[in-house]
């Protein structure tokens, strides 16, 4: 009998407009003043209007968080946490993407807590419990808002990870409504970083277990069904419907079976070169899959018809070959650039990006061949 843990975020709400319900929620939770967190551009195009009327009518206070970039830097984050101490918040509200998600899954944690953010940064480390929260995410693809999981910027360009269980929040909103103006190359990379999720979490070396399984199958058929229709029209509700869900338990699924190889090669693209996290995985995931073949063949030839069906009933070294093949194509056929040479690297940055990959041990653990430098390098090179 397989022994596991799994956890995920309590309560999940799926329904088109429910951003309209975050104000009752939150009110229901005992809140009287949140801070709000999320960024000018969710601002502007009014994807955080209805939760803020929800709120209001529900008599919760707001104060908004909004300065929130992608690749939130330390500092950044910790300005957050004084103002909202400051503004006397007794809950955290977060419309937006993974950044803005993952921030406000920090200032949850923070405002309340005397424990350093240095002291946090690794896994099960937190010590304190958080703010109530709601998570509602406006892209589908890194599925925060169901992971235990805060990605930050440490210095220049280091990534570091929190990861405690403090950090999943009460609600996961999932509202297609958010996402319907999502330009078709976001859409595009945020659907295969989710896709990366499930794949990762299907083949991680460490607690890999049958829950986390069967959402990365779910997650798969729905991502690899829907995201050529979600890029291609993108108000088709159902699809944009589809790639939320599909995000979200491939969110479930690594939370509780980690990522790996993928996700340390991308970190130092977004680090270094501020290419976007899910283009990043793309860009070095048919590299990567090619490396970890030899040791995770059968996995990958399980999943694989799911996303590309054209390779079901073939062999298990065909499997592999057409599903390289197939994450090749499929970003370029979704209008996603093809190589890192088109994202500003040069051959030069190859042993810098290489090393800084190295350092990404909390996730290189869990990948299912172990990856060496010389290795990593090589991956990028064949990205180049």
């Amino acid at each position: 009998m397989q022994e596991f843990t799994f956890q995920t975020t309590k309560s999940v709400l799926s329904e088109v407009g429910a951003t309209s319900k975050i104000g009752e929620i939150m009110a229901g939770m005992g809140c009287r003043k949140i801070g709000f967190v999320t960024d000018k551009i969710i601002l502007e195009l009014g994807l955080a209007q209805a939760a803020l009327d929800g709120l209001k009518a529900s008599n919760v206070d707001v104060h908004i968080i909004d300065d929130v970039v992608a690749d939130p830097p330390e500092q950044m984050i910790l300005a957050a946490v004084e103002e909202c101490k400051q503004a006397g918040i007794d809950g955290v509200v977060s419309v937006g993407g993974g950044s803005s998600m993952d921030t406000a899954k920090l200032i949850a944690v923070l405002v309340g807590s005397d424990q350093p953010i240095a002291e946090m940064y690794g896994v099960g480390l937190v010590k304190d419990n958080r703010l109530p929260m709601v998570l509602a995410p406006t892209t589908a693809g890194t599925g925060s808002e169901v992971t235990p999981i805060s990605i930050v910027t440490t210095g220049k360009s280091e990534k570091k990870g929190v990861v405690s269980h403090q950090l999943l929040p009460d609600w996961a909103i999932l509202d297609a409504e958010l996402t319907l103006g999502l330009p078709a190359n976001v859409t595009a990379a945020t659907g295969i970083d989710a896709m990366v999720h499930a794949i990762e979490a299907y083949t991680s070396a460490h607690k890999k277990n049958i829950v986390s399984d069967t959402l990365a199958r779910q997650a798969l058929q729905l991502l690899g069904g829907s995201i050529r229709t979600a890029c291609t029209d993108g108000k088709n509700k159902e699809a944009r419907s589809n790639m939320l869900l599909g995000s979200m338990l491939a969110g479930m699924a690594f939370a509780n079976a980690p990522v790996a190889a993928v996700h340390a090669l991308a970190y130092p693209l977004g680090g270094h070169f501020k290419v976007p996290h899910g283009l990043s995985n793309a860009l070095v995931l048919p590299y990567v899959l090619e490396f970890n073949m030899e040791s995770a063949s059968e996995l990958y030839a399980e999943i694989a018809p799911i996303i590309f069906p054209e390779l079901a009933g073939k062999s298990t070294g065909e499997i592999g070959a057409g599903m390289i093949d197939g994450f090749k194509k499929l970003g370029p056929e979704l209008g996603m650039e093809a190589k890192l040479s088109e994202v500003g690297v040069n051959h030069n940055n190859l042993p810098m990006l290489a090393e800084d990959a190295m350092k990404q041990t909390r996730l290189l653990v869990n990948n299912p061949r172990e990856m060496t430098y010389d290795a990593a390098l090589e991956i990028y090179t064949q990205a180049l």
